[in-house]
């Protein structure tokens, strides 16, 4: 048969020059699909959370100088995100330890928080590209798993007198050093829940 000037033989083009495959679009869309790389449904960044019993498997692994930093991290936004890049760039790898949802109830921050599960953070946090660890505290202050970790940078966000604070003392201790990094103004998980439920 003939169309558009084109002899056609069954799935088959002759064109004069060479004979191309005509496939119905589904069975070329299959053969497509067929070539993609497998997806692993498990997303790579879940690798750099860890619990009290990897945490020091974790740490082996990452490159120094370490910073450290901690909070609740509640509702990442964009003082969150310009915060970690700015901590991360002091050294060789970011760890963040967050506040258990426990710990973040004795913070007294509200009967209501944490808004998100302490393994929701994580989830949230490790998906930063800054960050290369997370693991968790459930004490009222990150004095324990600093001295745990050892960190080579104590990294605070706010107006913090990094002087008087204990971690400060402990990671100098070995070495290391502590400063405060401005937050971007005008960005606070508390001030950000207020305003959605006023709307």
């Amino acid at each position: 048969a003939q169309a558009n000037g084109l002899d056609i033989d069954g799935d088959k083009v002759h064109t004069g020059r060479r004979i191309m495959q005509c496939r119905p679009r589904a069975q070329r869309r299959a053969a497509s699909i067929a070539r993609m790389p497998s997806i692993d449904p498990t997303p790579a960044f879940l690798q750099k959370i860890v619990d009290a019993s990897t945490l020091d498997a974790g740490l082996a692994a990452l490159p120094r100088p370490w910073v450290f930093t901690n909070g609740v991290f509640d509702v990442l936004h964009r003082g969150h995100v310009m915060y970690l890049a700015q901590a991360r760039a002091l050294g060789g790898s970011l760890i963040v330890a967050l506040n258990t949802d426990a710990s973040v109830k004795r913070l007294g921050k509200g009967d209501d928080r944490p808004l998100n599960a302490e393994a929701d953070r994580a989830i949230v946090m490790a998906s930063q590209e800054a960050v290369s660890l997370v693991t968790w505290f459930g004490e009222d202050t990150p004095v324990e798993i600093i001295a745990r970790i050892r960190p080579d940078i104590l990294v605070k966000g706010g107006d913090y007198d990094m002087a008087k604070l204990p971690e400060t003392a402990l990671v100098e201790s070995w070495g290391g050093r502590a400063l405060a990094l401005p937050f971007v103004a005008g960005y606070s998980t508390t001030k950000l829940v207020q305003r959605i439920r006023a709307s």
